[in-house]
């Protein structure tokens, strides 16, 4: 049979700033990356949808937005900033996808603009998603508010919104231009979501770095207490991994591999069954938890490795089960997010484990029976744990 061929590669190239203050007027940071970005645009807009909660967290920050671009003019600022709530609900109901469409129609954003996004992860997503598909892709950038949009899901190059009550159902891969992470966002931030966002760091130095894993170790206490240079380290340590992990060679996850969800399918599951009373964090520590118990029933993680994790969850603050994540039967409800991991890849089904500390192992099944009893023993406070 007859064809033609072709083939191509098209580089993908973004940078990860870290600053206090972003619109503070002495602050050239963000105008002097408009200024740089190349553009055969005569005129580069730029829309800015914003978090409620954010902004209910920092009233100046509109005006701040309005100030900056009155004197820093790299771009032309669309006066009327779009509010949009916050955490899952801007995810799950499309109509918010639909009205920041209708909102770059009607201000003629177009290829050379951008949206800049301003909020948590499920805002960015969302965001991400509505540019990616605007135009076949209008610039976006991000500016995550909470560690866990700092440290993980701000900086890479996933975008989404909840679909079929299926998490991250519809999406894109789609890099963003750039994303600032402005650390006094995290001054505002509860307790609760303040924390949420260290179970990424736990899982990516799980899989990853043992180094740094023996840092949170060192440092939980200081993490617990909200010291801001402790935490700063740690996002950018998280940051630095993440995007070392994006330039690997399936950054847009053609394969059935997905490492960096390491303790996530029974996580993003959980999430839906509680309509996302548990916060993401929340989510993945209670599924790291489950998945380090399991890796070590399994043969593949050392005890002692195993009590040191589950050690430092309960350290930082977390739970270590809930009764939705308990498995007393082969059709609780909590195994259903195997197979709908399974179908979200693509493929087979690939799930990370911890062979040790630093190292991850994937694999293609998962036994039901040691599940179960990886959720007895952390149901019954894990009660091998070394008191130490």
């Amino acid at each position: 049979m007859e064809y033609l061929q072709q083939s191509f590669s098209v580089k993908f190239e973004y940078k990860v700033f870290f600053t206090t203050g972003l619109f503070d007027l002495t602050n050239t940071g963000f105008d002097d990356f408009l200024a740089a970005d190349a553009t055969s645009a005569s005129v580069k807009k730029i829309l800015f949808v914003v978090d409620q909660d954010v902004l209910n967290a920092n009233p100046e920050l509109a005006d701040k937005i309005s100030k900056y671009f009155a004197i820093h003019k790299a771009a032309q600022l669309i006066p009327e900033i779009i509010l949009m709530p916050g955490g899952e609900t801007v995810k799950n109901n499309e109509s918010h996808f639909s009205k920041l469409l209708d909102t770059i129609n009607h201000y003629s954003i177009d290829r050379h603009s951008y949206i800049a996004a301003i909020g948590g992860g499920s805002l960015l997503d969302m965001a991400g998603y509505a540019a990616a598909v605007a135009h076949r892709g209008v610039k976006h950038i991000r500016i995550p508010t909470t560690v866990l949009s700092q440290n993980d899901s701000g900086v890479g190059v996933k975008n989404s919104i909840n679909y079929f009550g299926k998490k991250n159902f519809l999406g894109t891969f789609a890099p963003p231009v750039a994303v600032f992470n402005d650390d006094q966002f995290l001054l505002t931030l509860t307790d609760r979501d303040y924390r949420s966002g260290i179970s990424e760091a736990i899982k990516v130095a799980l899989i990853k770095d043992a180094a740094f894993f023996e840092w949170l170790e060192n440092n939980a206490a200081a993490l617990v207490a909200r010291d801001m240079g402790t935490m700063k380290y740690l996002i950018k340590r998280c940051a630095e991994l993440h995007l070392n992990h994006i330039a690997s060679l399936d950054p847009f996850e053609k394969g059935s591999s997905r490492p960096l969800d390491f303790g996530h399918w029974s996580a993003h599951k959980l999430e839906q069954l509680t309509n996302f009373a548990v916060l993401h964090g929340e989510a993945v520590a209670l599924g790291i938890a489950l998945d380090t118990v399991y890796s070590n029933l399994s043969g593949h993680l050392p005890a002692d490795e195993t009590h040191r994790v589950i050690n430092l969850i309960k350290k930082i603050g977390f739970e270590i089960t809930h009764p939705l994540l308990e498995v007393t039967a082969d059709d609780s409800p909590i195994l259903v997010g195997l197979q709908e991991f399974r179908e979200h890849l693509g493929g087979e089904l690939t799930i990370m484990l911890l062979d040790r500390i630093g190292n991850g192992v994937e694999v293609h099944n998962m036994n039901t029976t040691l599940i179960k009893k990886a959720s007895e023993a952390l149901r019954n406070e894990y009660s091998v744990l070394d008191p130490a």
